[in-house]
């Protein structure tokens, strides 16, 4: 049985007033590839996360951990292709929860995913204005981060309400030149044969090394720089053959995701070398500025001018990501609004057929989020992006699970049973080693973001109550809604 998404009906015809329609066979692979890949924010990825995997985690052994998370994902992306074959949804987890499970949970994953989404983007923002004052300062700017972000906010609404095709072309530059950058960095150092202690692969990838330390720690923080992925399923509805696009898009970025992690923190361990990159990466952290554990050794191999121009890189980097952030949650509202759990405005197109409705919403959403940080003037790294990065990730593996145990559901219920691997056994399997690494995430979670035991608390609390709010919230809708068929069919 191949259920469709009432969402998926995107046409080529002029969009009219009011229109829901989003501008069909718009994407493809590559489009969608560079979505995902600014979602992760590779240059943020490597800058912000290795020097605390290798720190705090399994030292040399943290680009094993890339590999280790990023085999879980494949697994887990078997279960999310299969059903992305089926159900055609700009609301990817929503969708294919709602198909399992019914519209009330779908309700609740379709919040968490708001929610993942929103912190995320939020905690972007602050590292961004940080970085971006930082720079400016560099100058001769003096530039506080909120105005920044705030400053940027009005940016990527604008290119919110454009179309697709534009988003994609400036995300594929800015990803272009943040992954160059550190391509050049890794090959250079691969090609040099490593740094004191030349090119050790067992150092770091055999299971000695990868269980060294605190492992579980340096998962966690591959977890966070895979985050984004599953965007792929989002962008179905304006996808060129969305049956293969979505598919072959999961794999490629999973592979491109963990193999370039992989492969750029083991460059970073083998300029170091093995014995020393996790003292290295301590320096950095009690240096106050993690940011010299990868901009230190661009500096000493390419000059001066490497540090300017990836700071600069830095920067877009995270405009990257939040543009593809923004992206997303702008299809998961016009998802929720044309599935009737949100007012029906909110799945209106413009011209350009973009949600530009949700895009205000949106825009709304990461005000509301920063504001706070900025009037109590709290640090927008330590607190609003080490907090709101901590919150997603958790929010984002219940997502992942509850997407795992969905599939079984949905297969079992239709009766389709001719591919036991991906309808059972592989989603099966990625919702056990999920909750394997949630495990892990909420036992180290305080280390994680940085805070204290309460704030931990008061923030992995949000992610049961944001979901069972809407579950609630979607209750009493069907039930408004029955209210209205029943006073409808009355003589």
């Amino acid at each position: 049985m191949s259920i469709s998404n009432s969402e998926s009906r995107t046409t080529d015809a002029p969009a009219k007033e009011h229109s829901t329609a989003l501008r069909a066979g718009s994407i493809g692979v590559l489009g969608i590839l560079f979505f995902v890949l600014s979602a992760q924010a590779p240059l943020t990825g490597i800058v912000g996360a290795s020097p605390l995997a290798a720190a705090l985690g399994n030292g040399a052994g943290a680009p094993g951990a890339y590999l280790i998370v990023g085999i879980v994902i494949v697994v887990f992306a078997v279960g999310f292709v299969a059903m992305s074959r089926r159900i055609q949804a700009n609301g990817a987890f929503y969708a294919y929860i709602t198909a399992a499970f019914g519209r009330r949970i779908g309700a609740g994953a379709a919040w968490l995913a708001l929610l993942a989404y929103n912190t995320v983007q939020a905690a972007m923002y602050g590292l961004y204005g940080a970085v971006f004052s930082g720079l400016l300062a560099s100058m001769g700017l003096e530039v506080p981060w909120w105005l920044l972000a705030l400053a940027t906010m009005a940016g990527v609404q604008v290119l919110g309400s454009l179309n697709i095709e534009l988003g994609a072309r400036v995300l594929a530059l800015l990803v272009g030149l943040e992954v160059a950058v550190l391509l050049l960095f890794g090959f250079t150092v691969l090609f040099r044969g490593g740094g004191p202690e030349g090119l050790d692969l067992a150092a770091s990838f055999s299971p000695a090394a990868i269980g060294a330390g605190a492992p579980g720690v340096a998962i966690m923080f591959a977890v966070a720089s895979m985050f984004g992925f599953e965007s792929t399923a989002i962008y179905s509805a304006e996808a060129k053959d969305p049956h293969r696009t979505v598919a072959r898009a999961t794999y490629l970025s999973v592979g491109v995701i963990a193999v370039f992690f992989s492969f750029i923190s083991w460059m970073l361990v083998s300029y170091y070398g093995p014995s020393q990159v996790m003292d290295a990466a301590g320096a950095a952290l009690e240096s106050g500025d993690a940011t010299v554990f990868v901009l230190g050794p661009m500096v000493e191999l390419f000059g001066p001018w490497a540090g300017v121009v990836t700071g600069v890189l830095l920067v877009t980097s995270l405009l990257a990501g939040i543009i593809a952030f923004h992206n997303g949650i702008n299809r998961y509202l016009h998802s929720l609004a044309l599935n009737g759990s949100m007012p029906a405005a909110v799945a209106r197109t413009n011209r350009h057929r973009a949600p530009a409705v949700a895009a205000w919403i949106q825009t709304g959403a990461a005000v509301a989020l920063v504001a706070p940080f900025a009037l109590l003037g709290l640090d927008p790294v330590l607190s609003l992006f080490s907090w709101f990065s901590g919150l997603a990730v958790a929010a984002l593996l219940v997502l992942y699970i509850l997407c795992s145990v969905a599939v079984v559901g949905f297969f079992r219920r239709e009766r389709i049973t001719g591919q036991p691997w991906q309808t059972l056994a592989a989603p099966a399997l990625a919702a056990v080693l999920l909750a394997w690494i949630l495990f892990l995430v909420v036992s180290n979670f305080t280390a994680l973001i940085g805070g204290s035991t309460e704030t931990a608390v008061a923030l992995l609390a949000a992610v049961p109550a944001v979901y069972v709010a809407g579950v609630l919230v979607e209750g009493q809708v069907q039930r408004r809604q029955a209210a209205a068929d029943l006073g409808t069919r009355r003589p």
